[in-house]
């Protein structure tokens, strides 16, 4: 007999025994009944005025005896019932005080000598002159036991096997298909080839695993994926699932984290068990560094409990537990390297880091390529163009582009997506959405013309600064009230001391052209500032880019992480401290003042300029060269 059968007989032996009980108690009347009575005594009892009333049912006679006057009587103590806020109300106890009686033998219960009798002796009468049998047996038996049958299976469900309060331990990740309907496979992943190139092999592992392990060597257990965020390490991760063709354990390191002490280990070690009974097959944690956070960060660290730490203690455990030949490979993915725990990164756990960095320019036009499929695009489309337009965009980033183009393409009315599309899309993304019912007074959008005409005099004639695409004054995003877009031409990884002074430079140039035409500045380059300020700073403490403090790194990292995270900076004196303001106090005010001289130069353009931007509102790259001519 199965263990399921065997729970069902017990749950219905249970369940008879619970409605015994409640029948009992509460429909049966107790252990003391109504006393019965012979028709004849039943008169004699009328004649004596003892009856207080009665129900006439076509077979028999139900009623009730009048209450004795005596003080002391059982029967009146329960009257009085206990001294307590509440009373407890059974049927049997009612039935003692009010001495019911039944008379089953009548001769002819409509007799109207016996009702006039009843009357006369102020008897209350009530009358059922049918009886429904069928009806009664339904409403004194089967609705209560259907309720109370629906009552405990709604316990059971929720208290029994397979409920959520007693499977709190059971791993959440989801099981993939071994061969999905429409699997993401690696032509599905661009822009990251060596990192493909690196988890294909994982697959190899899981298919022929004597052909890396016939000269000694061992499978590596686990793959970590590293990142900035949109990169495509999820989807690299679904790819190698739809190429192996084996199960596929995902989920993320929040899954393991609960409210209740101990579920986190429990999940943990759930999962692994499930995997070594389905082995070959690749387990997945996304977002690892949930659970995976160094230990040495530890907030309740000398004391106190961490079920986020159990977890990570419990997951470092199972990972040494199990043999690499079984093949299960584990694979995690983060944006947050730099904060996991050195146990969790050790080889013999994550043998390999594989970085899924941002896309070059070949990547990305290989990512623009995937995206766009299946978009009805015009012949005039340049892939390559929209490749060299989108420098530093995430493979996630690029989606949205086409995703956006094509949206914006059926909003405008196009039979198919144009080119126009794709850099609208663009400028959505890097700038924000447009916002072309913002009304701004005629003396405010001339001082975001001025401005604007600013930054991208300064950039085009400064060398080293990134190219100047296009100039607008019509409001995006929030609070941006005109943008010039500058991208670089190509891919940069390096970038020299003149270059860094070079951009210092452009986005200085708004507020000084508003200082040479109105003589006085705005709030509007409060951003500007802001990004000033910082590449100043990160000369002088990171570059060691500076007079004073040369070749000198002021802080603990240079790298500030894939989410950029600001550097952690060192414990430094005052006097380190007015060194570096004063640093970078002298390049912002040198790099502000060869701004002014640019546009002092070029002031006739900078007219030229904001007149045309003020008249058409956005300018092109081709008319930004017919303005300002050759460099």
């Amino acid at each position: 007999m199965k263990k399921r059968d065997k729970f069902s007989i017990y749950y219905f032996i249970g369940m008879l025994v619970f409605f015994s009980l409640i029948d009992s108690i509460f429909f049966s009347g107790g252990t003391t009944g109504p006393k019965k009575f012979s028709y004849d005594e039943f008169i004699h009892q009328v004649d004596s005025s003892k009856v207080q009333r009665v129900v006439i049912y076509p077979d028999k006679i139900v009623g009730e005896l009048k209450n004795k006057n005596t003080k002391d009587t059982s029967e009146s103590k329960l009257q009085k019932g206990p001294v307590a806020p509440w009373r407890l109300r059974i049927k049997s106890i009612e039935e003692q005080i009010n001495r019911q009686f039944t008379v089953n033998r009548i001769p002819n219960y409509s007799n109207p000598e016996l009702i006039s009798k009843l009357l006369s002796k102020s008897v209350g009468i009530e009358g059922k002159v049918e009886s429904n049998g069928f009806r009664n047996f339904i409403l004194d038996w089967i609705l209560p036991f259907i309720f109370f049958f629906a009552l405990w299976g709604l316990i059971f469900n929720k208290m029994g096997p397979g409920s959520p309060m007693l499977n709190i331990g059971k791993s959440k990740a989801k099981i993939l298909a071994e061969q999905p309907e429409n699997p993401v496979k690696f032509t599905d992943v661009a822009g990251v080839d060596e990192a493909v190139e690196e988890v294909k092999e994982l697959v190899e592992f899981l298919k022929a695993p004597s052909k890396y392990t016939k000269l000694g060597g061992k499978l590596p257990k686990g793959v970590l994926l590293v990142g900035p965020p949109g990169t495509g390490k999820t989807l690299l991760a679904k790819a190698v699932a739809g190429e192996a063709g084996v199960p596929f354990f995902s989920l993320s390191g929040s899954d393991f984290v609960e409210m209740f002490v101990g579920v986190g280990a429990a999940r943990v070690r759930d999962l692994f068990r499930e995997a070594k009974t389905k082995a070959p097959c690749i387990i997945f944690i996304d977002e690892i560094d949930a659970i995976g956070k160094s230990r040495a960060q530890n907030s309740a660290y000398g004391g106190g409990y961490d079920e986020r730490e159990n977890t990570l203690n419990q997951l470092l455990v199972e990972m040494d537990g199990f043999d690499a030949e079984a093949g299960v490979i584990i694979m995690g993915a983060t944006n947050r390297p730099e904060v996991l725990d050195p146990a969790l990164l050790r080889p013999g756990r994550f043998d390999r880091q594989v970085l899924v960095d941002k896309p070059d320019m070949k990547g990305r036009e290989a990512i623009f390529k995937v995206h766009t499929r299946n978009l009805k695009m015009d012949k005039d489309v340049d892939i390559k163009r929209l490749a060299a337009q989108t420098p530093g965009f995430a493979g996630a980033e690029i989606a949205n582009v086409c995703n956006e183009a094509a949206i914006l393409a059926v909003r405008n009315g196009h039979s198919t997506v144009l080119m126009a599309d794709f850099e609208a899309a663009i400028e959505r993304v890097i700038a924000g959405l447009e916002k072309k019912n913002k009304i701004i007074n005629q003396k405010e959008k001339k001082i975001v013309a001025y401005h604007e005409s600013g930054h991208a005099i300064v950039g085009y004639f400064t060398p080293g600064a990134d190219e100047v695409q296009k100039v607008s004054i019509v409001p995006r995003g929030i609070g941006a009230l005109g943008y010039t877009l500058q991208m670089p031409l190509e891919d940069r990884y390096l970038m020299s001391k003149s270059e860094l002074l070079g951009k210092i430079k452009g986005l200085l140039g708004g507020r000084a052209a508003e200082e040479i035409i109105f003589g006085e500045v705005s709030t509007g380059a409060s951003n500007d500032l802001e990004k000033t300020a910082q590449l100043a700073k990160n000369m002088v403490t990171v570059y060691g880019m500076s007079k004073k403090l040369p070749n000198i790194s002021l802080v603990n990292r240079s790298s500030p992480g894939f989410l950029g995270n600001p550097s952690g900076l060192e414990r430094r004196s005052e006097y380190l401290e007015k060194l570096i303001d004063e640093e970078v106090k002298e390049i912002i005010n040198n790099c502000y003042e060869d701004a002014k001289k640019i546009l002092i130069e070029k002031k006739e353009n900078l007219e030229k300029m904001a007149m045309i931007l003020l008249e058409k509102e956005v300018i092109s790259y081709k008319e930004i060269v017919d303005i300002l001519g050759p460099k």
